[in-house]
């Protein structure tokens, strides 16, 4: 399901939910893990060219590292960056590598058919925009815990993050941010289950 995107105060993205939220250049984006424990999936569209799309690939090039910190750029497929990273309160604890979950990861997983996913939630988030999408790019998986074991085997462990943790980012050109509150409830990365976040859009910062 998709939620309606939030207006200048902030609100709350419902568990499994997801919303496409515009930023102008210099709006800032808050996302809260109010309860704590919640995986947010993060995209981003470039405003003149929704084929121009915030990319884990080129981002992990340019920073040559796994995760993001703050002052980081996060950058696009035409390797400039989108958005920085300016604020992160949380263990710092994010996933650059995990592909979205998506209804074929649900029946691999056993779920009944109809499980809501991280891939529709993007597809219908932007639809209600009038964005169709082609493809789902992989996503920033905030508060998402993938542990790098030394054989180079990944693993699933719970997200770290407390109530009140957050992560802020500045749009560095118009764009739209897509977030999905994830609804993975089949291995343990949303400590205590699917939760919802708590999204605040904040005004360009005077020059």
């Amino acid at each position: 399901m998709s939620a309606e995107a939030p207006g200048p105060a902030d609100r709350i993205l419902p568990a499994r939910e997801g919303v496409a939220v515009p930023l102008r250049a210099g709006e800032r984006l808050r996302i809260t893990n109010h309860e704590g424990g919640q995986v947010v999936d993060m995209w981003a569209l470039a405003g003149d060219d929704p084929s121009e799309y915030l990319s884990m690939e080129h981002t992990r090039v340019a920073l040559l590292r796994l995760v993001p910190r703050v002052g980081d750029g996060l950058y696009s497929s035409r390797r400039r960056p989108l958005l920085t990273l300016v604020e992160d309160t949380s263990p710092g604890v994010h996933d650059t590598l995990i592909a979205s979950c998506d209804p074929e990861r649900y029946r691999l997983l056993g779920a009944e058919p109809g499980h809501a996913s991280c891939a529709e939630n993007f597809r219908e988030a932007l639809a209600g925009r009038g964005v169709q999408a082609d493809r789902v790019p992989s996503p920033l998986n905030l508060f998402m815990n993938v542990a790098w074991l030394q054989d180079g085997a990944l693993e699933f462990l719970p997200s770290p993050a407390q109530a009140g943790d957050r992560v802020t980012f500045r749009a560095e050109t118009d764009v739209t941010v897509v977030l999905s509150a994830c609804p993975q409830d089949m291995n343990p990365i949303n400590t205590g289950g699917p939760r919802g976040v708590r999204l605040t859009v904040l005004a360009a910062e005077p020059a």
